[in-house]
């Protein structure tokens, strides 16, 4: 039988490595393509695959057996579900590839891009630049085809015009820089706030004036320093929640 063959993932030693794994395999699954195997492989197969114990395998998988993405049946497999509904938490504990995960449960929608001038309350990630381009999409659930959240992306120019605006109705902004604009993304800066909807967000969104919502604001820095893309997020807040992980190191 054919099985559903996961993303390959560059493990970050310094985060939870079943953390990373189960985060990697969640992107696969909620961006697989129709038609696409509903089997997993066996977990020794996916630790070879992702280069971890099997212990670290089967924490991730209980993870995702637990948000309700896979079944698990003794001798028969480890399976998709085919009609899972994605509202998992936002977390921010995480790599790039976390980061792109938490991405992919959604279709997304371009509503509009083309060059605006730098918002002043920007500026100081752009210095010396008068414009950045602007990329602004409406994301959906896969499975019931509500709206999610709503996205504004601000992209320096010169990595702007390596961008194929279609692609960003398929991928995340993130892997697309990575992985088509060649650009390093070395660090991402998260800022949450909650706020209530005015009038072009509730429309968007489809949730009555003023509903709580989740706002995140996060700066996407090259391996120069330089912050690349500053996305602006806002998330209906009956659909996500926040969710930090931290360890305590002993001392």
């Amino acid at each position: 039988m054919t099985v559903f063959a996961p993303d390959s993932l560059e493990l970050n030693r310094k985060l939870p490595l079943w953390y990373q794994v189960s985060q990697s395999l969640r992107a696969s699954i909620l961006g697989r393509s129709p038609g696409a195997p509903l089997r997993l492989p066996t977990e020794e197969q996916l630790a070879g695959h992702y280069g971890v114990s099997v212990l670290t395998m089967r924490q991730a998988l209980k993870e995702l057996e637990t948000e309700g993405l896979i079944t698990r049946h003794r001798r028969r497999g480890t399976f998709i579900r085919p009609t899972a509904r994605h509202g998992a938490p936002v977390r921010l504990l995480g790599s790039v590839d976390t980061i792109v995960a938490q991405q992919s449960g959604e279709t997304a929608t371009l509503i509009d891009h083309g060059p605006v001038p730098v918002p002043a309350d920007l500026a100081e990630h752009f210095p010396g630049l008068a414009e950045v381009v602007r990329f602004r999409r409406l994301r959906h659930d896969r499975v019931t085809g509500e709206p999610a959240n709503c996205a504004e992306n601000l992209v320096r120019p010169e990595i702007a015009d390596r961008i194929d605006p279609a692609a960003l109705e398929r991928w995340p902004m993130t892997k697309v820089l990575r992985d088509v604009a060649g650009v390093t993304v070395s660090r991402i800066a998260n800022t949450v706030q909650a706020r209530l909807a005015d009038p072009p967000i509730a429309q968007l969104l489809s949730v009555p004036l003023l509903s709580p919502i989740l706002h995140i604001t996060g700066v996407e820095y090259d391996e120069r320093g330089r912050a690349v893309d500053v996305a602006r997020i806002h998330y209906r807040g009956d659909r996500f929640s926040f969710a930090v992980t931290m360890d305590a190191s002993p001392e």
